[in-house]
Formats: C-alpha cells, sequence, structure tokens
C-alpha cells in the first residue's frame, strides 16, 4: 500500500488492500519460525491526510491466525483486529548516533523520503504486534498433567500431583527465627 505525497496534500486518500500474509517477508519468517499460521488474508483499511508539515495515516488491519496453546498444545484460531495511527514526516538525512529516548508522539511516528510512502512495513508491524507472545486457548486453560501428559480441560486424570517437588525439597528444612 502506497501512500502518495502530492495526492495526500490536495484531499484526504482513503485506501485498502487485502494481501496474503506471504506478501509481508516479517510475516512469512514469523511462519517459519513456527509461532504461527496465517489462516486469513491481511487486510488493511488507511485514511491518509496532510496536517501542516505531516502525514497522517489512520487505519485498521485485520486477518486471522492458528496459534497452538502454550499449556495444552491444543491448536486454535484467533481473529486479529488492530486500530491504528501513524504519523509520517519527510526525512531530513539525519543520522542519530547515540541512544535517545522517544517520546509518546515518536512512538507512532516514522519518516519517509521520496514521493510515496510505503505503509506494507507498518501493516505487518500491526499485525505481528497482535499475535501474543505466549498463546493460550483460554484464560481458564488447565494445561497438560506433569505425570502422565493428559489434557486437564478434559478432565482431571487420576494422577497424585501434589507430590514433593525435588527441586525444592531442600528448602522444607530451613528454619526461619522470628
Amino acid at each position: 500500500m502506497k501512500i502518495e505525497i502530492e495526492k495526500v496534500k490536495k484531499k484526504q486518500l482513503d485506501l485498502s488492500e487485502s494481501e496474503p500474509a506471504s506478501h509481508f517477508p516479517t510475516l512469512v519468517a514469523m511462519e517459519k519460525a513456527g509461532e504461527c499460521v496465517f489462516t486469513a488474508p491481511v487486510n488493511a483499511r488507511v485514511a491518509a491526510i496532510w496536517e501542516y508539515d505531516h502525514v497522517r495515516a489512520a487505519g485498521k488491519v485485520e486477518s486471522a491466525v492458528r496459534l497452538t496453546c502454550s499449556r495444552c498444545l491444543v491448536e486454535y484460531d484467533l481473529p486479529i483486529s488492530s486500530d491504528f495511527t501513524i504519523f509520517y514526516t519527510e526525512s531530513k538525512g539525519e543520522e542519530l548516533d547515540e541512544e535517545v529516548e522517544l517520546s509518546d508522539e515518536e512512538l507512532v511516528s516514522a519518516t519517509y523520503s521520496g514521493d510515496e510512502i510505503e505503509m506494507d512495513p507498518e501493516i505487518a508491524e500491526q499485525v505481528m504486534l497482535e499475535v501474543p507472545y505466549k498463546p493460550l486457548c483460554s484464560e481458564t486453560c488447565r494445561g497438560l498433567c506433569p505425570e502422565c501428559g493428559a489434557d486437564l480441560n478434559a478432565g482431571e486424570c487420576g494422577c497424585d500431583r501434589g507430590g514433593i517437588n525435588l527441586k525444592m525439597a531442600a528448602l522444607k528444612k530451613i528454619m526461619i527465627e522470628k
């Protein structure tokens, strides 16, 4: 998706695109790493407008992924939806050599150079931000039994899980005086 600077200076541009996840290199890398599988195309709608000396691009990104629960290892589908606003300012060619703290406004801004703004990296970034780092099929997921490996969401397995954790057994002998 590209925003042409001359057109956006004259009037608001309403853009939309639907691309497969394979169109975005960072999303392909996520799939290759086994983090998720994209089950729907990435749909993006953006309204771009010229304000003072920058372009404000506000939009929404939607897709769907198949994830593996980090507790019970069950695969489940998760719809992804993200609203975003990015402020694009023209690059002045300055390079910063030292570390600087970014303000909240700078965290939602990007630079461009030339006659158009390529939005694909920011669209892919919005999708990546919505994929959970530690996916859970539900907040109440009970996971797997550490003894037999049974899915505890399906019911109790009958194993005695109240035993002593050998890693911490030595701590039982410590006496604390008050």
